[in-house]
């Protein structure tokens, strides 16, 4: 039986579940029993040699490690027996690995070469010599055997261990005279069939490929995989080379480590920012000290609840940095405030404590209930920021804890600061403590009220005496003035708001768009398409030039290619497709996308006819897993093919012809005709009559056609030392030389029946077909392409106006799929979170201050603040994609904890009977230090992400960069604006009596 591959045809199923802890695109447990149950009731209905697998597809489903077998000594055979029967059997069995691919090399088996003549004499047909060598060639048992007391197995064998025994297989008996596989033809050694080609580094080679298991850890099975290849080395004969061609750890494990530094440099400015405001290395230190345990903690609850140690998951914890410090230093600040006011450490830790449990507790719920909605997000935004959420939330919770019950503690060792009150300072007070509070005192009805009176002075003469002479004072003075000119001209407030709404409007629409942010791997696949039809000589022809222009690039390091083959799922292809693993150099001073552009330039210039791809291996993957492996998918629908045939290359190439800044940035344009085109085919319409004349079946016939063509493997192999060997019956080279010698070929039945090929069967030629695309049983051709130095927001609009240009036939539906569409589902979901997070926060405020005005004058500082996002990407140039998206989400969070602290001042000062505007301004003045302190803890935290240092960092870049900017512009609208609003709307009321 002869296989034919005629393209791969697949079915995907998008089902809307939600990602798995392992960041991968599962389906249930049951849903792929489920499918398999389906494909099984329809199995009975397709051809015997049809084959239908269902996998699950996430990440697991890609190779993770790869590594190459090559030698200028060794046989391809030996490498391929190598790589089967030593290698891949000790790399098995490592835990966390899956599966192990070989692919490459030569297939050793041994050939059974009839001869015509020598067939016809004896009366001998192809099928014979096969029914010979599966009866002969087996070992059965006939059953248990008794003999002197003891059992025994019965075998019966006549098993061949080498070609002369494969020889004396008897094929028939006529005359009493045996004949025999070596009567009536050779038997030799070779090599299987192929149509593939494999290399590394340009030399034939055999690759080998290792998938983890869907529960595994990335880099712990890659380092297991290296330390395995090290310990075979010593096995692997001399002259053989292994070398590795790819290892996702690498990317994986620079990720985690550059986030690993970007904690620690963070955490390191972020003390530097508390001893600049505090001047006092003690709260420094036990700011400090507070972050390692509360990663440790987040570590535990990360595993309980079953998240691994991954980019996203330490991301959240470097983004968190400048976030859990929070309440430590608003802790920290206000215990050195009544430190200053001549407490005592035990009572001056449980002043603060009791002033700020409450608002501190609000505060930390609000960033918190901002990931909340995350819990709802599927895809790829799920996927990868559901960990950073998660990881975020518990650090949160931790450094809230933390901050009530070990800062606390700690701060009556480590914080030194303070002197006892005395009676100067008592008059110094009644002199500073404004008019309010000092009539307050005076009119205080109970003793109780007296006292939290004389505690609201004497923390107000502290914080003066403290910031006297120094240059917060200036800062100070400059910020009660502004503010109080803010509550004097609500018309100039609201012409800032509108110039912030305005500048908003314009950067976002100055902003590019993509999905994700651009990553370096250190490495990139080139996929290729030769014309239909291609010969594999013609194909290796034109990809062996292809590989030496990439490998002429300073920056490569290696390459591994496949012909008929790709990495993924789908390993087998046509002989004119396959792809080329490019992995550069660590040390470069070129980024990936301008080596990328380079060898596309010189390789479309090259050798024109053949269709590249260029992409990342996680960026494909990541495409694959969605659903839209390129960025630019058009899908035509129609059921006419015809017009689908004509204006899918039309498509093609105006959008390859689009102009933007004098460049046409949309590149490796693929019309979905030429690449789902297959070869020409050779049919053989057997006669019926002509062939029963001669004394043949169709089927007969087919299995002798196979037999010349790929030759016909028996069903039972030769085992030589425990290895199984095909064996296969194969008509010699001249055989099929040509169609006029397939033709011409003399073929023999069992009753001496002769006849041609030629003589039984009408030979033709059939043109290549069209592959058959349905997309929800629609008929359609996809047109795809990629961008390069182009946005995909801009891109794609780019490419829309030149589709809706063209005027296509009614008859033909566009729609626009691939990456573009994912991005417009992620962001759709990521403004639903926004929506919801607002909501959210907003049942929180109005929980913590039980009015509606508080919370509308915090939330309106908080959407403000999104003009800084939209800023600081604007002046990065960073494309506003989910990263940077979810760092505007993260934003609104964190302003809400600063208005939070500011107006739950302003609350006690309204208490003892301050007016609206002189409880904002002293609240404002009061809470002006830990605000800025807690956001500048916060820049410096995100500082190092912002940087991009290391790889992989560029994925969490842009969040930071959005949070950055947001922040910075929030110390000034909180402390303005939310004031402000909170005057506006309520300097008509009472003063509130105390709760």
């Amino acid at each position: 039986m002869t296989n034919f591959v005629r393209h791969l045809h697949g079915v995907a199923v998008r089902l809307p579940v939600k990602t798995d802890q392992h960041g991968g695109f599962p389906i249930r447990g049951d849903t792929l029993q489920l499918v398999n149950s389906a494909i099984g009731r329809i199995q009975s209905t397709l051809p015997s040699t049809a084959v239908i697998e269902a996998h699950r597809l996430d990440f697991a489903s890609f190779p993770i490690f790869g590594f190459s077998l090559t030698s200028g000594k060794v046989s391809q055979s030996a490498l391929w027996e190598l790589a089967t029967y030593e290698l891949k059997p000790r790399l098995n069995r490592l835990p966390g690995v899956a599966s192990v691919l070989v692919q490459g090399g030569q297939i050793p088996e041994f050939h059974v070469v009839p001869d015509s003549a020598r067939m016809l004499r004896a009366h001998v047909s192809v099928q014979d010599i096969l029914d010979a060598v599966n009866k002969t060639n087996l070992v059965d048992s006939p059953g248990l055997l008794s003999r002197n007391h003891q059992l025994f197995l019965g075998l019966i064998t006549a098993q061949a261990q080498n070609p002369e025994q494969i020889g004396d297989i008897v094929v028939k008996t006529t005359n009493d005279v045996p004949v025999r596989i070596r009567d009536i033809g050779t038997v030799t050694p070779a090599a299987a069939p192929a149509f593939t080609v494999v290399t590394a580094n340009g030399k034939p080679a055999v690759l080998i490929s290792l998938n983890r298991q869907p529960d595994s850890n990335t880099v712990q099975v890659a380092d297991e995989v290296r330390q395995e290849i090290e310990g075979l080395r010593s096995t692997i004969p001399a002259g053989v080379n292994l070398d590795v061609f790819y290892d996702q750890s690498n990317i994986v494990r620079a990720s985690i480590f550059s986030v690993r530094d970007a904690i620690i440099i963070g955490l390191l400015l972020a003390g530097v920012v508390i001893w600049l405001f505090l001047r006092d290395w003690g709260t420094a230190i036990m700011t400090g000290l507070v972050v390692p345990v509360t990663i440790v903690v987040t570590f535990i609850a990360m595993k309980i609840v079953g998240q691994s140690f991954n980019m996203m998951t330490l991301g959240g914890l470097a983004a968190a940095v400048g976030l859990v410090i929070d309440d430590k230093i608003v802790v920290v600040e206000n215990i050195v405030l009544h430190r200053d006011g001549g407490e005592g450490p035990l009572r001056a830790t449980a002043s603060a404590l009791k002033e700020l449990t409450i608002p501190l507790i609000g505060s930390t719920l609000t960033p918190i209930v901002v990931f909340l909605p995350l819990i709802t997000i599927t895809g790829v935004t799920g996927t990868f920021f559901r960990a950073l959420a998660i990881a975020m939330s518990v650090a949160l919770l931790t450094s809230l804890v933390l901050a009530l019950v070990w800062t606390s503690n700690l701060g009556t060792f480590l914080i030194r600061r303070g002197k006892k009150a005395d009676a100067s300072g008592s008059q110094e007070e009644e002199d500073e403590n404004p008019p309010e509070l000092q009539h307050a005192a005076a009119m205080a009805e109970s003793r109780e009220e007296a006292a939290h009176i004389a505690e609201m002075r004497r923390m107000m003469a502290a914080e003066e005496r403290s910031l006297r002479g120094g240059w917060f004072e200036h800062i100070l003075v400059f910020y009660a003035r502004w503010l109080r000119r803010a509550l004097e001209h609500p018309v100039w407030l609201g012409g800032l708001c509108a110039i912030l709404i305005v500048v908003s409007y314009f950067s976002y629409n100055a902003l590019g768009s993509d999905l994700l942010p651009a990553l370096d791997e250190g490495g990139f696949i080139l996929d290729y398409v030769t014309p239909p039809g291609s010969s594999l000589q013609e194909t290796n022809r034109l990809i062996s030039h292809i590989e030496q222009i990439v490998r002429s690039v300073p920056e490569v390091e290696s390459t591994s290619r496949r012909t008929g083959l790709q990495l993924g799922l789908a390993a087998v292809t046509e002989a004119n497709t396959g792809d080329i693993a490019v992995k550069l150099k660590d040390k470069r001073s070129r980024g990936i996308d301008e080596i990328i552009a380079e060898v596309r330039g010189k390789v479309t210039s090259a050798e024109p006819a053949v269709d590249v791809d260029f992409h990342q291996v996680l960026e494909d993957m990541i495409g694959d897993l969605t659903g839209a492996p390129q960025p630019v998918v058009i899908k035509l629908y129609s059921d006419d093919v015809d017009a689908l045939k004509q204006w899918a290359p039309r498509v093609a190439d105006t959008i390859g012809g689009i102009y933007i800044n004098q460049k046409k940035p949309v590149v490796d344009v693929a019309d979905g005709i030429e690449a789902t085109t297959s070869g020409p085919a050779v049919v053989f319409t057997v006669d019926p009559v002509r062939a029963a004349k001669a004394g043949f079946t169709t089927d007969q016939l087919t299995t002798v056609a196979a037999a010349i063509v790929d030759g016909e493997p028996a069903t039972t192999p030769v085992v030589i030392n425990d290895r199984p060997y095909t064996v296969r019956v194969r008509y010699p080279k001249t055989s099929r030389s040509s169609l006029e010698a397939m033709r011409n070929t003399l073929l023999v039945n069992s009753n001496s029946g002769t006849t041609t090929l030629g003589a039984v069967a009408d030979i033709s030629e059939l043109p290549g077909q069209i592959e058959i695309i349905r997309d929800n049983l629609q008929r359609d051709v996809e047109v795809t392409a990629r961008l390069e130095g182009l946005d995909l927001g801009t891109g794609v609009a780019a490419v829309q106006k030149a589709v809706s240009d063209l005027k296509l036939p009614p008859s033909i539906r566009v729609e626009y799929g691939g990456t573009y569409k994912e991005q417009q589902k992620s962001f759709r979901d990521l403004v639903t979170v926004l929506l919801l997070a607002l909501v959210l926060i907003f049942v929180v405020l109005l929980f913590e201050f039980g009015s509606y005005t508080a919370p509308i004058a915090i939330l309106s500082s908080a959407v403000l603040s999104t003009s800084g996002v939209f800023f600081a990407l604007l002046i990065t140039h960073t494309t506003f994609n989910v990263s940077s998206f979810m760092g505007l989400i993260m934003v609104i969070g964190i302003v809400a904890k600063n208005g939070i602290l500011l107006l739950d001042a302003n609350q006690k000062f309204r208490s003892v009977g301050f007016s609206a505007e002189e409880a904002l301004i002293q609240a404002g003045r009061r809470r002006l230090r830990p605000i800025v302190m807690t956001a500048m803890a916060a820049v410096a935290g995100m500082l190092p992400l912002s940087l991009a240092i290391g790889s992989g960092s560029q994925m969490l870049q842009p969040l930071a960069i959005a949070v950055i900017g947001g922040i910075l512009i929030s110390m000034v609208l909180s402390l303005i604006i939310t004031p402000a609003m909170q005057f506006f709307m309520t300097r008509r009321s009472q003063p509130v009596a105390e709760a």
